[in-house]
């Protein structure tokens, strides 16, 4: 075990409509980013939070870009479009880790016979609240079980980093500063220890009654059975799939008070469980999101 396990990055939540997501995203008590375009066909508007996770609400902005970009081997693109064409256009596809060098992760992908793919390196405009605009750059080390061909993660590097200073962005009106767990189910939780123990690269990792915590150096990825998914996220999912389906995410609250005023302020239906509120999945959410206060 290393003793710097790969920290949490972001998480990709596929959607049929950007806007949908952005409204649906504001309704929840998110301040969302501008709309960025990808060189290869998708499209995102990214919710940033204080503790520098962020979720990666994702759309088709040109289908004919996105489809040669499969064609020719974009693995991120190609895996999106797999997701959408077995699961759903809404949902969660990949849990991201961050990392300083994704050679390395690919190296140690392609020798645990878990690689994905090729690496993708890539640049992107982002606009920033003061209207001023900055290039991000990319690269991204691909990962994925072949028993699980619903679900991914990579490891990113930021080769051009994000502003230090994204405090407008990471300010949002429900409280949330930021991800305290991601919940994966499966019938058979530990049959993917050791995948995700060479993706986090070496975290810790404990067992028990109802499937396995990996613990990345910021948050902590829950492998739960249908059982487990019931009893901590009130989430029914079916049993006969055996791969991974990511479902659930647990933000960090300030003020449980201020997320439910807020919610209901705006409609949203929610309901209690284990002092969490709990926003089943809707259009423009792809999860189901549980808030938590957590100091």
């Amino acid at each position: 075990m290393t003793s710097s396990p790969h920290p949490l990055d972001h998480l990709v939540l596929p959607t049929v409509n950007i806007a949908v997501a952005r409204e649906r995203l504001g309704k929840l008590g998110f301040t969302v980013a501008a709309d960025a375009r990808h060189p290869f066909g998708t499209e995102n508007a990214c919710v940033f939070l204080s503790d520098k996770t962020y979720l990666e609400p994702l759309g088709v902005a040109s289908r004919e870009q996105y489809e040669a970009s499969a064609e020719e081997g974009n693995v991120f693109v190609a895996r999106d479009q797999a997701y959408r064409f077995r699961i759903d256009e809404e949902g969660f596809s990949a849990i991201v880790f961050g990392t300083d060098d994704a050679v390395a992760d690919d190296e140690r992908f392609r020798a645990g016979a878990i690689s994905a793919g090729n690496m993708l390196d890539f640049t992107r405009p982002m606009r920033m609240p003061d209207g001023s605009e900055v290039t991000a750059g990319f690269r991204l080390a691909f990962a994925a079980d072949l028993r699980s061909p619903d679900f991914f993660t990579f490891c990113c590097q930021r080769i051009n980093p994000l502003p230090a200073n994204r405090s407008a962005l990471e300010r949002h009106a429900n409280g949330v500063t930021g991800i305290a767990r991601v919940a994966v189910s499966t019938p058979k939780p530990a049959a993917f220890r050791g995948f995700f123990e060479l993706v986090a690269d070496g975290p810790k990792i404990s067992t028990h009654s109802f499937g396995v915590t990996i613990e990345t150096a910021n948050a902590k990825i829950e492998v739960l059975t249908p059982e487990g998914m019931e009893a901590f996220y009130d989430l029914p999912v079916p049993e006969d799939d055996p791969g991974l389906r990511a479902r659930a995410i647990l933000f960090k609250t300030r003020d449980l008070s201020v997320t439910s005023a807020h919610l209901a302020a705006n409609g949203v239906t929610y309901t209690r469980k284990n002092n969490r509120i709990l926003a089943k999945p809707a259009p423009g959410q792809g999860a189901l999101f549980a808030f938590e206060e957590i100091a």
